[in-house]
């Protein structure tokens, strides 16, 4: 199957998914990245944080984007290009999170699509913002 091509995409559409971050999650992407900053790993630490509890890592929030990107929207055979993101607020465990995409810019000639990307947790609070750049898939 093949994802939406170009012509099919217009500014204004969108996607999103919802994830719940849960400790196992912090625990394979520590795995996945060698990131075992204390932060996300440590409780007692976690105390004299800002934060005071033990955070998810910005960028596992962020990868949430390329589940849409990949799979749904433009969807299977696109290309991630770029992406830009800030961390806006910290994600704590069992926060939900809905990360949501819109397109911001379809480029015909070009063949690329720009994309607002927000993640919120379940207050509706923005926790990370960005763009992105997909290349969705050509016609056959």
């Amino acid at each position: 199957m093949i994802g939406k091509t170009i012509d099919l995409i217009k500014v204004g559409d969108g996607a999103s998914q919802v994830k719940i971050i849960t400790e196992r999650d912090i625990e394979l992407f520590g795995e996945i990245t060698n990131d075992y900053n204390p932060a996300h790993f440590d409780s007692e630490y976690a105390k004299g944080t800002i934060f005071k509890h033990r955070i998810s890592h910005g960028m596992l929030i962020g990868s949430l984007f390329s589940k849409i990107f990949g799979m749904d929207l433009p969807g299977q055979g696109s290309i991630y290009l770029a992406q830009s993101l800030r961390f806006r607020r910290p994600v704590y465990f069992e926060d939900v999170i809905t990360a949501s995409v819109k397109v911001i810019d379809v480029n015909l000639m070009k063949n690329r699509i720009k994309f607002e990307c927000t993640a919120t947790n379940q207050n509706d609070v923005v926790v990370v913002l960005g763009v992105a750049e997909i290349m969705p898939p050509e016609k056959k």
